[in-house]
């Protein structure tokens, strides 16, 4: 499954104002991988996630998901494949119900009214949101508004996910609901987070950033268990793996 790859070589990106934002970033992501990408504020991940489905182009560098390399001739069939979900919600959600908002996407890709229609239905029972389905997105919680988020995203059947800060501003309930949902897809995730407890939970592989650059690509609990690793780069060892344990 080819087409589930997603691949990084010597991506670097700066912004109109001279800020360094990547600095030669290198990774490959194999199918059915759920990846946490992890940095403090400014580390970049958020630039590079943008560059996964072609948000932002490449100014050095490459990027490939499946056989496809990123060029502007390919954006469109890369969308097709590798599904973004913003860190707002009201980023995504701009349309008078949920409904229409989860329809708005196979609607776009041609489909009939009627195949649109069953997917969003699918898209918003996997998600728990079948009842909100004709109520305003701005009368949402902030659960509600996340998940159908993620219903739009998956509306147009993608083989990737990408997700930037997708617990934030989350309750507990609405991020453990979260969670088990993250849990059960089958897609290759990569996820950009600073809930690092989330990602000793659903991710066997990290990615460390800092300064537009990796640090440390390798298993979680290794990486995340290393705490002056951590510090160096702004960030803590989790609890959950203060007091594990050495065998």
């Amino acid at each position: 499954m080819s087409h589930h790859i997603v691949e990084v070589r010597d991506l670097a990106f700066s912004y109109p104002d001279g800020t360094e934002a990547l600095k030669g970033v290198s990774f490959r992501i194999t199918h059915g991988e759920c990846v946490a990408v992890i940095g403090g504020n400014g580390a970049g991940k958020s630039t590079l996630l943008q560059h996964l489905n072609g948000y932002l182009m490449p100014q050095r560098g490459a990027v490939r998901v499946g056989d496809f390399p990123l060029t502007r001739e390919t954006v469109a069939s890369i969308r097709r494949s590798v599904g973004m979900v913003f860190q707002d919600p009201d980023d995504q959600l701009f349309m008078p119900t949920v409904f229409e908002d989860v329809v708005f996407g196979p609607l776009n890709l041609g489909l009939s009214a009627e195949e649109a229609g069953k997917r969003a239905s699918e898209a918003l029972e996997r998600v728990g949101m079948t009842h909100l389905k004709a109520r305003p997105p701005y009368k949402l919680s902030a659960g509600e508004k996340r998940a159908v988020a993620i219903a739009t995203v998956l509306s147009g059947l993608p083989d990737v996910l990408v997700m930037d800060e997708p617990s934030s501003n989350l309750d507990p309930r609405g991020r453990r609901r979260l969670m088990d949902l993250l849990r059960s897809f089958e897609h290759t995730r990569i996820i950009a987070t600073h809930d690092l407890e989330m990602v000793v939970e659903l991710c066997r592989r990290v990615i460390v950033m800092d300064a537009g650059q990796i640090i440390a690509d390798g298993p979680t609990a290794e990486l995340l268990g290393n705490e002056a690793l951590m510090l160096r780069h702004g960030l803590e060892k989790p609890h959950s793996l203060r007091h594990q344990h050495p065998h």
